[in-house]
């Protein structure tokens, strides 16, 4: 036996042989037989998803004499003098094992049982399928896949009441405004930081911790300043970049700019022991694809693990994109975050396209331009007024919340000739001149979920879905999951007598579809297959259905009226109450302040959400997490409305509207992306159009929806449950359209403390 085991050994046998309870959180894969003396398990991800060829393990002891008898191999070579006993369990070592092979691996204990791991490379893939490519890595990288030296920065907060942020920091150099700072567990530093920056999953991540210089620190004897708490940031808008880029940090990022009066909920953190993680990927503006996101999270998390040490809980927090970011996680891939903090929110990324594709049909059939932002005559030469046009919409301001939609959201993130990041110009798509060029949308972005579009689909057998550039090309274009047919543009103010029985008519007969490049057509546009169920399957589109084991608070101001609806927020509470009949894990704060409520919700809410999993954390019960979570919730966290708790803002203060969709009779939950359709009826409700249409006016309705209308009493077409943990790749490296589920496995051990997870004892130790 090597010197570190004998040393191991030697605690061992001081401490009483029984040894305190294991801090194991999940089942191993192999627990062995009665006689084994040992377990070895992961704790820093599942043992089929490590990446960067090293992974951090536990080995669980019987009694102080199996250490005597101890030897860890990785692949018949022995490793043993990585282990480290634990000060809180003598029985318990952990090691961060280095040196793995691509591919599987096996570490195995002499007395005890053997585990595969399977590890990938650095820069990924491990779940989302082939690279997107092209990809432009930073200046320096060390080859194709951007990997990078890490490199380590210093920070520090100033008390200095001009100096708002982190200030660069030279250890050799110490600044004489250090600030100081209490953790939340008491102990008082210097407000000193230190900033990891390195590369994986092809770009960069951030890591800040609260560090006391020229002290080692790490996963098994971390600094004790360290509460063991992770929070996630990220970033606002949708785009999808071929390119590097730098993590978001600030709370609002890439949305609005913060007010340098209000700390940033980062610094908080970091000023109560937290650390902060942030990648580029986690920024929606960059990389508005989920399954990516959630790898690069997910890879991110796991280093972080392996050099930091195990997590007791990991909350998100962001604004727009940074909210769409979390709820996506959260029902996509749950266990990546045990609370989210979300404000300026949208669920999803295709509720919204919806509704922005809805406002980019209706802008161009009323003739708004950003050069014409008045236009009272439509392109068929109906005239509509400015009142009109907005209850069209659903929104007061709806012809100006539409613009900013179109323009500084919905066109670029959705048209293919956009320009994007790590893409030239000549390379980039053009219908003209380059129609096999770089698709810079979104939509191709995520075409690993999304999938193909199908040229004859087995729900439109007599249709050729292909554009003449497909039929050209030789392949089809990534699928539009959206859809407006059977849509009656206008209902609700026809029978409210709005707008009437022509202008209602001339509108739906005339405002037609989108095809690939995001041109107007003549036609509906119909949603493609397998596009449409796959955005309902991936999570692309927020089902919600996995939700229920996540606490959120949710902050929410007045709408606005820049495409960040007040009602975007609510379509997640009211998603959550049809599904789970009650939100009793949404917690919804309201305020005047608009978009965020208030610009202290941000730090307030990070105080909140810890006392909630606190709280859950210290529930050791079988009891379901989802239970958990609504019988730990603190009473003093609880919705409120500007201060005020127990009550949320009235709807009406927070000004919350409806969507084109809701104002053609959709029902209030914003994910009806293509209804199912029922056949047109001359008997149903169109105000005063029941009376005063001729003959002629009801055969060209009739035509206009000639295959049917939206039947809103149904879910939307082709909605199934969002499937957790899919991979979008098979054992050759091979796209799996729409992705297949990975082989269950329990929650990875390190990544949360045992309330949130399946908790697990050795035999042993079992009654």
């Amino acid at each position: 036996m090597n010197t570190k085991i004998l040393a191991i050994a030697a605690t061992l046998m001081l401490a009483a042989c029984g040894g305190s309870s294991s801090n194991s959180r999940a089942q191993p894969p192999h627990t062995g037989p009665a006689s084994d003396r040992a377990i070895v398990q992961v704790l820093s991800n599942r043992p089929d998803l490590v990446s960067a060829g090293d992974v951090l393990i536990e080995v669980l002891l019987k009694d102080a004499q199996a250490a005597e008898d101890l030897t860890l191999r990785l692949n018949n070579v022995d490793v043993s003098s990585t282990l480290q006993a634990t000060t809180s369990n003598p029985l318990r070592l952990l090691g961060l094992v280095e040196g793995l092979s691509l591919g599987e691996n096996t570490i195995s204990a002499n007395i005890g049982n053997s585990i595969t791991v399977i590890n990938h490379p650095s820069g990924g893939p491990v779940f989302t399928g082939p690279h997107i490519q092209p990809w432009k890595c930073q200046d320096g990288a060390d080859d194709e896949d951007c990997n990078q030296q890490v490199e380590y920065l210093w920070l520090y907060k100033s008390t200095n009441p001009t100096l708002s942020g982190l200030q660069p920091y030279d250890p050799e150099n110490p600044a004489a405004d250090v600030a100081t700072t209490t953790t939340d567990t008491g102990e008082t530093l210097p407000f000193i930081v230190r900033q990891e920056n390195g590369y994986q999953a092809r770009d960069q991540y951030s890591i800040f911790t609260l560090h006391k210089t020229g002290e080692d620190w790490t996963a098994i004897q971390p600094q004790s300043q360290w509460n063991r708490r992770l929070l996630v940031t990220h970033g606002g808008n949708c785009r999808g970049d071929h390119d590097t880029d730098s993590p978001p940090t600030d709370d609002y990022a890439g949305t609005i700019p913060g007010n340098p009066l209000i700390e940033q909920s980062y610094i908080t953190a970091l000023s109560m022991g937290w650390s902060v993680l942030s990648t580029a990927q986690l920024n929606l503006g960059h990389n508005c694809n989920l399954s990516y996101q959630a790898e690069s999270l997910m890879m991110a998390k796991e280093h972080f693990i392996e050099q930091y040490g195990e997590l007791r809980y990991t909350v998100g927090t962001g604004c727009s994109g940074g909210a769409i970011t979390q709820n996506m996680i959260a029902n996509a891939y749950p266990g990546l975050y045990q609370g989210l903090l979300t404000t300026c929110t949208y669920p999803d990324v295709m509720s919204t396209a919806t509704q922005f594709a809805d406002y980019h049909m209706l802008l161009r059939y009323f003739g708004i331009t950003a050069d014409n932002p008045v236009a009272p005559t439509s392109r068929d030469g109906t005239v509509y007024a400015i009142p009109q046009q907005n209850e069209i919409y659903g929104h007061v301001n709806g012809i100006v919340n539409a613009t900013v939609a179109d323009t500084a959201l919905f066109g670029e993130a959705v048209d293919p000739a956009s320009a994007c990041g790590g893409v030239s110009a000549e390379e980039r798509f053009d219908q003209d001149t380059n129609p096999g060029g770089v698709r810079c949308d979104v939509i191709s972005f995520m075409e690993n979920m999304v999938g193909e579009r199908e040229r004859v689909p087995a729900a439109d057998p007599l249709s050729d879905r292909w554009s003449q550039i497909e039929k050209d090309l030789g392949y089809g274009f990534a699928g539009f999951p959206l859809g407006n047919e059977g849509v009656q543009y206008g209902l609700v103010p026809l029978q409210q007598g709005t707008i009437s029985p022509a202008q209602f008519l001339a509108l739906n007969t005339n405002i037609g579809g989108l095809d690939p490049s995001l041109n107007v057509t003549a036609g509906r546009m119909k949603a493609d297959y397998p596009a449409l169920p796959n955005a309902y399957r991936t999570g692309i589109l927020n089902t919600v259905v996995n939700m229920d084991t996540v606490p959120i608070i949710n902050m929410t101001g007045p709408d606005p009226g820049a495409a960040h609806d007040a009602v975007h927020g609510y379509w997640v509470r009211w998603r959550l109450e049809r599904e789970f009949g009650h939100r009793d894990n949404f917690v919804h704060w309201g305020g005047l302040t608009a978009l965020v409520g208030d610009l202290n919700y941000m730090n307030q809410s990070l105080v909140a959400m810890a006392s909630w999993l606190d709280a859950i954390e210290a529930d050791t019960s079988v009891t379901p997490l989802a239970q958990k979570i609504i019988v730990n919730k603190p009473a003093s966290v609880q919705d409120q409305c500007s201060g005020v708790p127990g009550q949320m803002c009235p709807e009406e203060l927070m000004t919350v509207f409806g969507t084109p969709r809701t104002q053609a009779g959709a029902d209030k939950y914003g994910d009806q992306i293509q209804c199912q359709l029922k056949p047109f009826s001359r008997t149903d409700n169109y105000g005063l159009g029941n009376t005063l249409w001729q003959e002629a006016d009801w055969l060209v309705l009739e035509q206009t929806f000639a295959t049917g209308v939206c039947d809103w009493s149904k879910r939307p077409l082709a909605w199934q449950r969002t499937v957790t943990w899919l991979k979008y790749q098979d054992e050759k490296g091979d796209v799996i359209t729409g992705g297949e589920q990975m082989t269950p496995a329990n929650f990875p051990v390190g990544w949360a403390s045992p309330a949130f997870s399946k908790t697990w004892e050795p035999s042993w130790q079992q009654p």
